[in-house]
């Protein structure tokens, strides 16, 4: 994976800053230079609210999906089981949305650099390309599980048979990313407003209809009647069609939380979040920009919820009522923020989140690598068997002074204040990774 030298335009260090100010003499500027006039960029209004939105959003994942133990777990931060939501329900989306908004930010930055069209389409290619190609390494890792046998010296031992490629998941979250990272970002390179709204609703209405007014095969009942039977809905057929069984998610085997059908919703959630952006970096004075971001993440709120009286809000099905609630949620957090950081000032609290925004790729896979390893591949001797080292850890270190479930949340937090500190060693060093 390249490491990148500092991030520009919506990673917090604004190039058009730096070429503003840089003047012949200072180093890394060439002789020639000073025989041409420079056409100087005017700087761009830097949001510390946007980096410190994808901070809350990475930590919030970190603090999800990393619990001492799934049987002892608050329920805010548990999905929910089918239908409706929680806040865990909300992170997914979120990211989604501060997707779209750097998308347009940062490809916008890029225009006023002088970028052409084939250029930018260049970028969104090859980024989308490989963030899909990082998710697919991430879920074919081997799911192995190696005895560590301590203090005698370390010695890895296999006791599980290697899931090779055709067993290896094809969909996931950071593919999902890529996906709709790649479409939003081409379907708004060269539309106007009024056409990306347009192409919202007909992914938005296009998905309700197909999921509920067509007849699911092998089931002889229209997607309405069979949207509360998991592996019976349209998505799933779908999902089991194109990729057979043992390419989907080893929980279920039979449907996807991250198929197939249920990616065109998600690219509407990126566009309504390049249409966040587009207003976010209009030229509106700021409060305008924030009042109008809250009411129309409000309405948004509130159509999802009517929505959801006819095509339930259910994260698993990424449905078009759950696309709109958590879009308006996501604006409405983001105005908050937008007023409280960069109107009031109040910004005594940002600094981890800040931190967390910068390098959401490397928190993002990190916390993949790691949590795998430490949940299925290594084991440790304990008690006369061999456990997961996270096993080993709580039932060692939080279980035996906390109820179940403030233990699990304690090595859940623990967890985060560990990526938090890996993350402020990227920032010290002023280090961003990024594809």
């Amino acid at each position: 994976m390249p490491r990148s030298q500092l991030a520009t335009g919506d990673r917090g260090y604004d190039a058009e800053r730096v070429i503003a100010t840089l003047q012949p003499g200072d180093p890394g500027i060439t002789a020639t230079a000073t025989t041409a006039p420079i056409a100087i960029v005017p700087a761009r209004e830097r949001l510390l609210s946007l980096d410190v939105f994808r901070g809350l959003t990475i930590a919030g994942m970190l603090l999800v999906n990393n619990p001492g133990t799934w049987s002892a777990i608050y329920p805010p931060l548990e999905h929910a089981e089918w239908n409706g939501w929680t806040p865990t329900d909300l992170i997914f989306p979120f990211f989604l949305f501060i997707v779209g908004i750097t998308t347009y930010l940062s490809l916008t930055a890029r225009r006023r650099r002088g970028a052409g069209d084939r250029d930018i389409v260049t970028q969104i290619v090859k980024r989308g390309s490989l963030i899909v190609i990082v998710g697919l390494l991430l879920t074919g890792l081997p799911y192995h599980e190696f005895v560590l046998r301590l203090p005698f010296g370390a010695q890895f031992d296999s006791v599980t048979p290697h899931l090779g490629l055709s067993h290896w998941r094809i969909t996931g979250v950071l593919q999902r990313i890529g996906v709709a990272y790649l479409c939003g970002a081409l379907l708004t390179l060269r539309t106007s407003v009024k056409q990306q709204v347009a192409i919202v609703a007909v992914l938005l209405f296009g998905y309700w209809f197909a999921m509920t007014l067509i007849p699911v095969p092998g089931q002889g009942e229209i997607g309405a009647l069979l949207l509360n039977t998991k592996d019976a809905t349209l998505g799933a057929w779908v999902d089991r069609t194109m990729f057979g069984t043992n390419h989907l998610w080893v929980g279920s085997r039979t449907w996807d939380p991250e198929g197939l059908l249920s990616t065109l919703p998600a690219i509407g959630t990126c566009i309504l979040g390049v249409l966040a952006g587009r207003w976010i970096g209009s030229d509106r004075p700021l409060l305008e920009r924030i009042v109008t971001l809250f009411g129309a993440g409000a309405i948004a709120m509130m159509g999802g919820l009517m929505w959801n009286w006819a095509f339930p809000i259910n994260k698993n099905l990424w449905t078009s009522s759950y696309v709109m609630f958590t879009a308006g949620m996501a604006a409405v957090t983001l105005a908050t923020c937008m007023w409280l950081i960069d109107v009031e000032h109040v910004k005594w609290w940002t600094f981890p989140f800040v931190v967390f925004g910068l390098n959401p790729l490397a928190a993002y896979v990190g916390e993949g690598l790691f949590s795998r390893l430490i949940y299925t591949l290594v084991r440790v001797p304990s008690g006369g068997k061999m456990i997961p080292i996270e096993t080993s850890v709580f039932e060692h270190g939080f279980a035996p002074w906390l109820p179940p479930r403030d233990a699990s949340l304690a090595f859940a937090v623990t967890y985060v204040l560990l990526f938090l500190w890996l993350m402020w060693e990227l920032y010290r060093r002023r280090i961003v990774i990024k594809l």
